[in-house]
């Protein structure tokens, strides 16, 4: 992560005035007298050497550098649609809707979340960068499942990053390896083993096609030489409910989606996707830990359509880093298993960059499967 400075560059201007000397007329023709001349000649000197003083004040009325004037925004009682692209209830849904709160606050205007699941994101992200670019509509992106979408040309993505425009990052989610609380799976080895001995039996749930979940079960089959059969869900909501019902045996999930359930005693953690261990899962060994270097995280930012103006990119992500960093909410997104950690636009964006470049491997991998 890079931080961006600005620098402001001041113009001096300089002027200057040549000054002329002034002659006197012949002097009288008594000695005495004309000795004294000279000295009476010399006087004007005085004035002519405060001239440039005079002529120099003109400089305290040169322009001086000044702040640029604030942005109209948000207009007073116009609502802000902040589009959430999965069903109500997963691992984006309720923090985006405990940022929007925060974010009303710092505006003064109503942030209104408005649900737009399907294809993993794909519908609500569309009609994310297709809208007008005022300010008035954003949303959230999750990474890696974003990425996925447009770096593959079979979904025919209407979008790429550069239609969209980052606000900031909100949280990170720590990747988690999770099963039903009275599973006969208890840690990595476990699972491996059973799936070893009736490949294709076991079933993975995730929270879309070639979504962040997806990504991450394929590289554990290729990780460990197993064979996990996917079973594709859309979100992590219907994700989690397949798996308390039983109808799915693992998901390869976040602490933060996956948190309420395994607080709730419907869930067990076995692994974390991490070099440490959680502080959300208290006993809980890293696969790294249990023989498998497997690290994988999710992360959720605000975006904006491209070519939302530069002053009002900023007036929203001012908003959103005081409520990003909100004691309050720090202490809520703690309870939910996820870290909180801003990022401002510029940052976002070369987080973003570095990322695809991680996901894009894993991208074609999915895809011979």
């Amino acid at each position: 992560m890079k931080l961006l400075t600005a620098s402001l560059v001041a113009l001096l201007i300089a002027a200057s005035l040549s000054i002329t000397g002034c002659t006197q007329p012949a002097p009288q023709p008594t000695p005495t007298k004309a000795a004294a001349a000279p000295t009476k000649a010399a006087e004007p000197t005085k004035p002519a050497a405060a001239a440039p003083t005079k002529a120099a004040e003109p400089t305290k009325a040169a322009p001086q550098p000044t702040a640029p004037p604030k942005v109209a925004f948000p207009e007073k009682g116009k609502a802000i649609t902040l589009i959430v692209p999965y069903p109500p209830g997963g691992g984006v849904d309720g923090p985006a809707r405990m940022l929007a709160v925060l974010m009303e606050k710092e505006l003064g205007v109503p942030v209104n979340v408005v649900n737009k699941a399907g294809a993993a994101s794909q519908v609500g992200l569309t009609e994310l960068a297709k809208s007008k670019p005022d300010g008035y509509t954003i949303g959230f992106a999750s990474l890696p499942p974003v990425l996925s979408i447009y770096l593959d040309p079979e979904r025919q993505s209407a979008f790429t990053k550069k239609d969209l425009q980052m606000i900031g990052l909100h949280v990170v989610d720590t990747g988690a390896l999770v099963v039903k609380a009275d599973s006969p799976y208890k840690t990595v080895k476990d699972l491996v083993d059973a799936a070893k001995a009736k490949p294709g039996s076991l079933k993975g749930g995730t929270d879309g096609l070639l979504a962040g979940d997806h990504l991450a079960t394929i590289y554990f089959n290729q990780l460990a030489g197993v064979d996990i059969s996917l079973v594709h869900f859309d979100g992590a909501g219907p994700a989690n409910t397949a798996l308390a019902g039983g109808h799915i045996d693992v998901r390869f999930s976040k602490v933060g989606s996956t948190m309420p359930m395994v607080k709730g005693g419907q869930f067990r953690t076995i692994g974390i996707m991490e070099k440490e261990e959680s502080e959300f899962c208290p006993g809980v060994k890293t696969m790294e830990a249990q023989g498998y270097k497997m690290y994988f995280s999710a992360s959720r930012g605000l975006c904006a359509p491209a070519g939302t103006p530069k002053p009002i990119v900023d007036v929203l992500s001012a908003a959103m880093k005081k409520g990003v960093e909100n004691p309050d909410h720090i202490a809520k997104m703690k309870e939910l298993g996820m870290v909180p950690q801003f990022m401002g636009p510029e940052q976002f964006s070369a987080y973003w960059d570095e990322l695809e470049t991680t996901v894009k491997p894993l991208l074609d991998m999915a895809k011979k499967q």
